[in-house]
């Protein structure tokens, strides 16, 4: 059905739901379909190029959007002929990069882009603001999300949506993201998937 799922209907779910189960382990696909109904999608961070679409078409069937974070799959090329293999072949509803060359072809081919900027100084923070005025990402992902007053500063001169994830442990952790502005958090901590939605802000 996932390739029937519209942008609309994933940030949406985005506005619904306010998480993310980042998988990293194979172990937590089956976790993250029992939480399928309080998560707004899946960011896929492992696997290769002979098992992801296996993957993919796992959590289309249940209707989670897939982003495949394209620096964690093994095998697969960003260049032009690997991106255009992943968005005809393979068909998540999205990708992750942090390199500004892929984000921009990636959405040539009709792919939902998340771009990840890691904040680790003010350098950082300006480097957003000019990669932004290039690739024009659907959502940002800044990590770690324990920082959560830059999320406001990067507000402050974008309004795409930010999702924060890295470092959450504790779903105080989560809410003091969102009461600072993100759009939803990504975790690869189980316990932060299944939480009441009510809990949430």
């Amino acid at each position: 059905m996932n390739d029937m799922m519209t942008t609309d209907v994933f940030f949406a779910g985005l506005a619904r739901h306010k998480r993310i189960a980042s998988v990293k382990d194979p172990r937590h696909i089956e976790l993250a379909l029992k939480h399928r109904d309080q998560l707004s999608g899946v960011f896929l961070l492992m696997g290769h190029i002979g098992v992801v679409k296996e993957y993919v078409n796992v959590f289309k069937e249940h209707n989670l959007p897939v982003f495949m974070h394209l620096e964690k799959i093994g095998g697969l090329s960003t260049d032009h002929y690997g991106l255009d293999y992943l968005a005809k072949s393979i068909k998540p509803f999205g990708v992750i990069s942090t390199k500004t060359n892929v984000v921009k072809n990636a959405k040539k081919m009709g792919l939902l882009t998340v771009q990840r900027f890691f904040l680790v100084d003010s350098e950082g923070l300006d480097n957003i603001a000019k990669s932004l005025s290039q690739t024009e990402p659907d959502i940002i992902e800044l990590m770690p999300a324990r920082i959560p007053d830059m999320i406001r500063k990067v507000k402050s001169f974008t309004s795409v949506p930010i999702i924060t994830g890295g470092l959450l442990y504790e779903h105080c952790h989560a809410e003091e993201c969102l009461s600072h502005g993100a759009s939803a958090i990504s975790s690869s901590r189980p316990e932060l998937w299944g939480k009441a939605e009510q809990k949430l802000i």
